[in-house]
């Protein structure tokens, strides 16, 4: 598990990859973890922010559930597990959070959640006892193409219409993908492998002229770094267990195992290694995480696909990676000051970041198409796909109940239904 295969960047530099088996020097893998850690790290925190619950404890728990994943795959699955979103809405609803401050219902919310990752866990150990084979036959390169690429373009409207507050902003956003850009195609070696963080750098500072230089928008503000304490305990909060939380927060497991499964089959194209076998290991690892996540005051995790954008871009797939993220997460998670610093970041730079990881995953999708030569003058494959990405980048939503399903996952479930169902109109018109 830990017996990774050294490589020097020269493989990368000669056209290679870096495989989840392997891990460059451990200077360099140390940095590159930093890099996935600063990419999970605006969402992580984010989301507990919206729900009330300490964003120190969320940080802490993604780098526990993210060693919980390593050790579960055995190492053989390259992901970071950070803060979900599709627990904020049933969150919200269970407990009438008014939208600031701490949640003073956190316990009921909690209790679900654990909930939620023990379903997982089983439908993991199901997954695990009778293969993949069914899943391959509902998830065809087609299905899974379109459900990556629409995981990019789902979160498009995240960074556009959130992260640029004003005309300033926009441009300022505009600059951040442009300096992520000139050192993806300037540089070479392990400075154009840390493209993302090297391009969030230089637009800060670039930024921080602008702005506290020049007077041309809202400086950076850096006095909650220095009010902030280097070491510190976060907020930890038990769980509640309640029938009516329970029954809102546990049906999320749905749109956890759709990410989790789109992650492995976007990673799997990419890498060219088939860890279908480790799907169900995926499932229980992530279920896992997500139960001991809940049990001290942390939100339900699943695998990131910011993370999924930083492995095209730099195409290292080392798990080695993201156990130093992990073990940094766990670190941080007890530093207000690392929180203070990283929240310092202007939003507009962290909105140019997003605009191209989300970007890299959507192109991740259509690569899987491209790889896997689907063919588009099928009318099946073209509908599914159009369907797909239709529902997905729009955020098609439905409601059961008091249970909704949004873009991500009726565009998934949408996707494998319709694929199944046209395939049996065509049967059916065959006979």
């Amino acid at each position: 598990m830990f017996a990774w295969t050294v490589k020097s960047d020269k493989a990368l530099e000669w056209g290679g990859v870096i495989g989840p088996d392997e891990r460059l020097p451990w200077p360099q893998t140390t940095v590159m973890g930093v890099q996935h850690l600063i990419a999970m790290f605006g969402s992580t925190v984010l989301a507990p922010l919206l729900m009330g619950f300490d964003p120190n404890v969320a940080v802490l728990m993604s780098g526990v559930g993210t060693l919980i994943f390593f050790l579960m795959t055995a190492g053989k699955v390259p992901s970071y597990l950070g803060s979900s979103f599709a627990f904020i809405g049933v969150v919200i609803a269970a407990t009438g959070y008014g939208g600031s401050g701490f949640n003073a219902n956190i316990g009921v919310a909690l209790g679900g959640i654990v909930v939620c990752g023990a379903i997982y866990f089983l439908v993991g150990a199901i997954v695990q006892i009778i293969g993949v084979g069914w899943i391959e036959r509902m998830m065809p390169p087609v299905v899974t193409g379109s459900v990556v690429a629409v995981i990019g373009l789902n979160l498009a409207q995240i960074p556009i219409k959130n992260m640029s507050p004003t005309p300033f902003d926009a441009w300022a956003q505009a600059l951040t993908f442009v300096c992520v850009g000139l050192i993806a195609v300037l540089t070479r070696g392990m400075l154009q492998r840390l493209l993302i963080l090297m391009g969030l750098i230089l637009a800060s500072l670039l930024y921080a002229i602008l702005t506290n230089g020049m007077g041309l928008g809202a400086p950076i503000d850096l006095s909650g770094v220095a009010a902030a304490a280097w070491f510190g305990l976060p907020q930890f909060s038990a769980p509640e267990f309640s029938m009516n939380a329970t029954l809102l927060i546990a049906p999320v497991v749905v749109i956890l195992v759709a990410e989790n499964l789109g992650h492995l089959k976007a990673v799997t194209a990419m890498t060219g290694k088939n860890l279908d076998g480790y799907l169900g290991r995926a499932f229980m690892g992530d279920g896992v995480a997500t139960m001991v996540a809940g049990s001290v005051g942390g939100t339900g995790v699943t695998t990131y696909a910011e993370n999924i954008g930083v492995m095209a871009a730099t195409k290292i797939y080392s798990t080695a990676i993201f156990v130093t993220a992990g073990v940094m997460a766990i670190v941080l998670g007890f530093s207000p000051k690392f929180g203070a610093l990283i929240q310092a970041i202007p939003l507009a730079v962290m909105g140019g970041v997003s605009i191209v990881v989300f970007g890299l995953i959507a192109v991740a999708g259509a690569r899987i198409w491209v790889e896997n030569q689907v063919d588009f003058s099928d009318n099946r494959n073209l509908l599914v796909a159009a369907v797909t990405l239709i529902l997905g980048t729009g955020d098609f939503t439905l409601s059961f109940g008091d249970f909704t399903l949004g873009g991500i996952g009726t565009s998934t479930f949408g996707a494998i239904f319709l694929y199944a169902l046209l395939g049996g109109a065509r049967r059916s018109n065959t006979i």
